[in-house]
C-alpha cells in the first residue's frame, strides 16, 4: 500500500505533458495536461493497453486514422497496436487521466511523420 501526492510531482514539460503518479510495477497511472496548440507524437504500444479519462476541456483523440473528439466525463480505451494521437485543438488547457497495463518498461514505438 502506498499514498501518492498529486502536489509532489511535476508536469513533464513544466505545466504540460505526463505528470505520472505510478510508474510499474503493473500499470501506470499519470495525469495528463496539454495547454491549447499542443500535442504529442503519434505512436502506439504492442503490449500495453492506454485508457484516457477527461477531466477538463476537450481534446481530439486520433485512433488508426479516426478523430475522436472528448470532453470531461468521457473515456477512451486504445487496444495494443492501435496507433493514437491527442492535440488540444481548442483554447482551454486539457487535463485527463492516463493509464497504461500491464507495464512495461520499454513499450512504445513512435511514429514520428504520421499523418492522420
Amino acid at each position: 500500500m502506498f499514498i501518492v501526492d498529486e502536489k509532489e510531482k511535476e508536469y513533464r514539460f513544466g505545466n504540460s505533458g505526463p505528470k505520472y503518479l505510478m510508474k510499474g510495477p503493473r500499470m501506470n497511472f499519470a495525469i495528463v495536461q496539454f495547454m491549447p496548440g499542443q500535442d504529442f507524437t503519434a505512436h502506439y504500444h504492442n503490449i500495453m493497453e492506454e485508457n484516457f479519462f477527461i477531466l477538463e476541456g476537450k481534446i481530439d483523440i486520433v485512433v488508426d486514422g479516426v478523430v475522436h473528439t472528448l470532453s470531461a466525463g468521457q473515456l477512451i480505451h486504445i487496444e495494443p497496436k492501435e496507433i493514437h494521437y491527442c492535440i488540444n485543438n481548442y483554447d482551454t488547457p486539457v487535463k485527463m487521466i492516463s493509464t497504461l497495463a500491464p507495464f512495461q518498461e520499454v513499450d512504445k514505438i513512435e511514429l514520428k511523420d504520421y499523418k492522420y
